[in-house]
């Protein structure tokens, strides 16, 4: 592996604001090359192609649409007839369906009736729609100020020209993304290999679910919303479960974590707590920044590129190859309580870690609603509280607070559809100002 040069990153605790903590991880992972993993390519098909993320732009195969074509079901004729001072008086001479294009010759004064999607025929440019003009027989009157030249037709390339990018590399396709692809004949699109993200608990207090569980014992539950919250990013998972506070036990798994994945997210150890050995192990692993991070819930927070202990020849590490200057992970060390681990993963880890895939950047949709709430707060961090967005009697979104918004009451999480982003230097809410809101729906 080649070794890192000087960290981007600052060892030791220092105090960040949330800005600021976001800012050096994006400058980190932007100076680094793609992980080795995401480096690589593949040819998927259409069906197995959702959000994934695209390797190379996907260029139009023709014009969209191919020909021009009516916008509406109506009437298409010769827009240089239209009179600002008299009606227009056309003479219905056929019918033109989609995809039975009209191969005859119109003369002044006559029109086609056409159906939305229909090419339109040689020499007209102007479709009426037929709830706008007087229809007796094969007779069409359109009067004055009705519409102009070149209304209700869609020209051909008007959505994509040929040999125009239809989607840019860095995507991470969409439904409709997939339509268009099919759209311009394409049966496969080229996209990253998935990123690999290495998680794991630790704590002594700490047990699986379905395990007895003893006096002062409690139930892992940040590994399954962490997990959820990374197959949404639809990152490959590798699990590597609980991890005892124990020197060995941790230097193991963080091992076993480099080698086998291009990003390791942990919660638990980061803090300044006796028994948290995790931040020895990543001070010998790596330049790992242990950051006070002004923001509530959460606070500890550790970021920073690791690399795997040298291996025996005869087990190379999976994570090793060409990619000069890349690390062989990075950590994402997230603090223990529940709240707080999934609050600090959106926070920090999530949009990391789609920069990390080679995506594009996909910023939280962030909305302004009234807060049903008044809510007591102290400039000098972010806040994140948990809400419910609701439409109130008048029909109006607003939000409102679940209740208690400790870090370890997840149950208050559960409950919220929505996260209230209070900012740093924000003070005091009263009810019914508008405060900024991250919908839970927008956090994939």
């Amino acid at each position: 592996m080649t070794p890192l040069g000087p960290s981007p990153l600052t060892a030791g605790d220092l105090n960040q604001s949330v800005a600021q903590a976001r800012d050096a991880i994006q400058k980190a992972i932007a100076a680094a090359p793609l992980p080795r993993s995401v480096a690589q390519t593949a040819a998927l098909g259409l069906r197995e192609a959702l959000g994934r993320v695209l390797a190379a732009d996907l260029v139009g195969t023709m014009d969209v649409p191919p020909h021009d074509n009516s916008a509406m079901d109506g009437y298409a004729f010769d827009g240089a007839e239209l009179r600002d001072d008299s009606a227009l008086a056309l003479q219905n001479m056929a019918t033109v369906m989609a995809g039975a294009p009209f191969s005859g010759n119109l003369a002044p004064g006559q029109c086609v009736r056409i159906m939305t999607g229909a090419v339109m025929p040689a020499g007209l440019d102007t479709v009426v729609p037929q709830e706008l003009c007087q229809v007796q027989g094969e007779q069409v009157l359109i009067q004055p100020g009705t519409l102009k030249r070149g209304d209700n037709r869609r020209r051909r390339g008007e959505d994509l020209a040929l040999g125009q990018p239809a989607l840019r590399a860095g995507r991470r396709l969409k439904p409709a993304d997939l339509g268009l692809a099919a759209s311009l004949g394409y049966t496969t699109v080229t996209v990253r290999q998935r990123l690999r993200v290495a998680l794991f608990s630790t704590g002594n207090e700490v047990f699986s679910p379905g395990q007895p569980l003893p006096a002062g014992g409690i139930y892992d539950s940040n590994r399954f919303s962490l997990m959820a919250a990374l197959q949404r990013l639809d990152v490959e998972v590798v699990d590597l479960g609980l991890v005892p506070d124990e020197p060995q036990a941790l230097a193991a798994v963080l091992d076993r974590a480099v080698r086998e994945a291009d990003a390791v997210l942990t919660s638990g150890g980061v803090s300044v707590g006796d028994a948290d050995y995790t931040r020895d192990m990543l001070a010998r692993l790596g330049e790992v920044a242990f950051w006070k991070v002004a923001m509530r819930p959460g606070r500890p927070f550790a970021f920073g590129p690791l690399r795997a202990a040298a291996a025996p020849a005869d087990q190379p590490s999976p994570n090793d190859g060409d990619t000069a200057g890349a690390p062989a992970a990075w950590l994402f060390a997230l603090p223990g309580n529940p709240v707080a681990a999934l609050v600090t993963f959106y926070v920090f880890a999530r949009e990391a870690l789609l920069q990390l895939a080679g995506a594009l950047p996909e910023p939280l949709p962030l909305l302004q609603l009234p807060c049903a709430n008044a809510i007591r707060k102290r400039p000098g961090r972010t806040e994140y509280q948990r809400g419910v967005v609701f439409a109130g009697p008048d029909g109006a979104w607003q939000v409102r607070l679940t209740g208690q918004q400790g870090a370890g009451i997840l149950r208050s999480l559960s409950e919220a559809n929505a996260l209230v982003v209070l900012g740093h230097d924000q003070g005091s809410v009263a009810a019914g100002d508008r405060v900024d809101v991250w919908l839970f729906d927008g956090l994939t």
